[in-house]
């Protein structure tokens, strides 16, 4: 955590879940396992998610680098992934309100079915503006992304086979300028 948070100051706050995967600003949480490390914070929540800084992307170099970011409170959802050289090799993002906010990179197999019209948006006939600006709903996208990516969903109802949010722990940190 401090190799990314360079010129910060780091004061642990205890751990929690990876319910917190959306953590207050200033704060972040993290764990690493054997082949994997996970990071939660505000700050890669990137309309553009192929503009991730680049000290998250140099810590991550020689490892396949996936970011994923969803805020369900305006229906806005991106990912993006580095192969293990950094070269970016998909970027997504994607809201109600915008629409296609970025698409670079082929998209990957979880994404056929919705891009394909499997997954359409219901329209509600009552609302006097019946555009929608993608053929499906940027969440629900988010939460098979979650689950073919790292095997948990975190809004939906968990399947079988799926990690629980409430089962992986986190350390958790509040990111504070020096002299604070």
């Amino acid at each position: 955590m401090e190799r990314l948070y360079p010129g910060r100051r780091l004061v642990e706050i205890g751990d929690d879940t990876l319910h917190l995967a959306y953590p207050p600003e200033g704060h972040a949480y993290a764990a690493c396992f054997p082949s994997l490390t996970v990071v939660c914070t505000q700050d890669v929540a990137l309309d553009l998610p192929s503009h991730l800084g680049t000290t998250f992307r140099a810590e991550a170099r020689g490892r396949t680098l996936h970011l994923h970011t969803m805020l369900s409170s305006v229906d806005w959802f991106a990912y993006a992934i580095w192969d293990t050289d950094g070269a970016l090799r998909r970027a997504l993002s994607l809201s109600s309100d915008d629409g296609i906010l970025e698409n670079t990179g082929n998209p990957l197999d979880f994404e056929a079915d919705y891009w394909a019209g499997k997954h359409p948006v219901e329209i509600d006939e009552d609302d006097p503006d019946l555009s929608y600006p993608l053929p499906f709903h940027p969440l629900d996208l988010a939460e098979d992304a979650l689950r073919a990516l790292f095997g948990f969903v975190f809004e939906g109802e968990p399947g079988d086979g799926d990690a629980h949010l409430d089962e992986i722990t986190l350390a958790g940190y509040r990111l504070d300028h020096p002299g604070r």
